[in-house]
């Protein structure tokens, strides 16, 4: 099943639609099966300990400090790089090997190439950080050394209730500045506070990507080419819809969009060899899914999915239908994808073409093998590494070749992995 999990906390935190404990009993198809009484004091403190976690959290699996893991032929160490951080979801390096990171809660930091974690940036603006929202993802410019630009995903408040919301920033030594709202991914929704999607992507002509959830309350919206929810899309990095968009200039179609039918897409990486867009996002119970994207193309959901409900009632018409992209590669049960990144380093070359993608839900860190050529990529294999340890949010490839993951944790790390 799927894993975004519980919200911040307080009043509004609910789970998500991803998986409550009765969700966690459940089979494929099945229903719950039944607890049985447990009698005795010891068992009940258990059983409410147990109450008082995060119903989808997995307990950490620590690593002895220094120790080194294998996975296939290559070996690594897991070293703790930063501490402090609440909820860290995206990160981006500047050029100086900085890392810019995002808190869920609402908060932007610089966090040194020795690790040590800044203070909150100021002019960060104000996010709806309530369920699974909050200040997401962040961008760097390409053209960053001379602009100083970046852009941000957040959940926002606006008219109906609240939404995706890109913006732009320029990053100054203490704070933002030249802080502009680009766009909405309109309209507002006013109930449920999931499935926003958020991630962001530059290609290789500076176009940037964004990808928007459905919003889960009303599947459907992903199908729909005048709504911008359940879609990637490719604009300029003003926030206006790209030169070449599938649906410029057609009547009741929202020119922003890229491709559609997705349900709650978290990664956006761009393949090392081809500069392809892949994608991955969230199924419900199963259903999980890694794509390429083609403009205009239609992803399927809610009208095909290999999963099925929380309740395990069916959704759609089935797993595939010949007029809809099928995946490159799924997971049932699911694997709960966050944030993805392709591995183009030198410190593992045995990984170089691989996608690493942080999973929630079982927690770990998933590597798909990837081959082919512009238009026929692959997934030709997987291996999933550090399973069942805690839940990653974010992947991502530092300047000096190591792979830098970001915690789902009040109270989050970032971890690195070198070479063994």
């Amino acid at each position: 099943m799927s894993g975004e999990g519980r919200g911040l906390g307080g009043p509004d935190a609910r789970p998500g639609p991803e998986p409550d404990a009765a969700a966690a009993r459940r089979g494929p198809t099945g229903p719950a099966r039944p607890v049985r009484r447990r009698r005795g004091l010891l068992a009940a403190g258990l059983l409410l300990l147990a109450a008082a976690l995060p119903a989808c959290a997995a307990p950490l699996v620590a690593t002895p400090p220094g120790q080194v893991e294998r996975a296939g032929p290559v070996a690594f160490r897991v070293t703790t790089f930063a501490t402090g951080l609440d909820h860290p979801w995206g990160a981006a390096f500047l050029p100086d090997g900085t890392l810019l990171v995002t808190e869920r809660p609402g908060r932007l930091r610089l966090v040194g190439r020795d690790g040590r974690v800044g203070p909150p940036l100021a002019g960060v603006p104000a996010v709806a950080a309530r369920g699974q929202g909050g200040l997401l993802d962040v961008a760097v410019a390409p053209d960053f050394a001379v602009s100083r630009r970046i852009h941000l995903c957040l959940a926002a408040n606006a008219e109906g209730g609240t939404l995706t919301r890109l913006v732009r920033a320029r990053l100054g030594a203490d704070g933002l500045s030249d802080v502009e709202q680009l766009l909405d991914a309109t309209p507002a929704q006013a109930a449920g506070g999931n499935h926003y999607g958020c991630r962001l992507l530059f290609d290789r002509e500076g176009m940037l990507y964004l990808s928007t959830g459905d919003r889960y309350v009303d599947k459907m919206r992903a199908q729909r080419l005048d709504d911008l929810a359940g879609k990637v899309l490719r604009l300029t990095p003003d926030g206006r819809p790209a030169p070449g968009n599938p649906f410029l200039g057609q009547q009741g179609a929202r020119p922003e969009i890229f491709t559609y039918g997705h349900r709650n897409p978290q990664g956006l990486a761009l393949h090392p060899a081809t500069g392809a867009v892949w994608e991955a996002e969230f199924g419900a119970r199963g259903g999980d899914e890694v794509n390429l994207l083609r403009p205009g193309r239609n992803y399927g959901w809610p009208l095909v999915t290999r999963g099925v409900d929380y309740d395990g009632s069916r959704i759609g018409e089935g797993a595939s239908r010949p007029d809809l992209e099928e995946p490159l590669h799924w997971w049932v049960p699911s694997v709960s994808p966050s944030g993805i990144g392709f591995y183009a380093g030198d410190a593992f070359p045995a990984w170089r073409g691989s996608l690493f993608l942080a999973a929630l839900n079982t927690p770990g860190l998933v590597r798909l093998s990837t081959e082919g050529a512009p238009g026929g990529e692959r997934v030709t294999g997987e291996e999933r590494l550090l399973w069942g340890r805690t839940r990653l949010r974010q992947v991502l490839q530092g300047p000096d070749g190591f792979l830098y993951l970001l915690t789902d944790e009040t109270q989050g790390r970032i971890l690195r992995l070198e070479p063994g």
